[in-house]
């Protein structure tokens, strides 16, 4: 799993609202009895499962309208609800809901978090 550092290409990313940047987990070429799958066949598939590189802010939040307290002038302060998900999970998500993106010729699919139908995290037991 690759994660954010200065000098990488996710850091220019900015994922926008209540969607995540998946990186599609490799699939098997082959059934478990054996047999082998011809190209595409697992990415026409209903469900897909893949890596979350990077998250959106989550839902935003609208202001409260203040106008008795015009002194305290206009702050444009957007709040947000986080997303469930974070950078690191194994998301399982409906293919429907996402669109394929190629960004430095590699696959991703940019996913809103309502497609999203299980996250598996790894946490870290100390």
């Amino acid at each position: 799993m690759q994660r954010v550092t200065p000098d990488n290409k996710w850091r220019k990313l900015i994922v926008v609202g209540d969607r995540v940047l998946i990186k599609p987990k490799k699939q098997s070429e082959k059934t478990s009895s054996g047999l082998f799958l011809p190209p595409g066949v697992q990415e026409k598939e209903k469900i897909q499962s893949g890596y979350i590189i990077k998250t959106g802010p989550g839902y935003p939040i609208p202001t409260p309208a203040e106008d008795d307290e015009l002194w305290k002038g206009k702050e444009e302060q957007i709040k947000y609800v986080p997303l469930q998900a974070q950078e690191g999970d194994l998301a399982i998500f409906l293919q429907k809901g996402a669109v394929e993106v190629i960004y430095e010729e590699e696959k991703y699919f940019i996913v809103p978090q309502a497609s999203i139908l299980m996250l598996e995290r790894e946490e870290d037991i100390s």
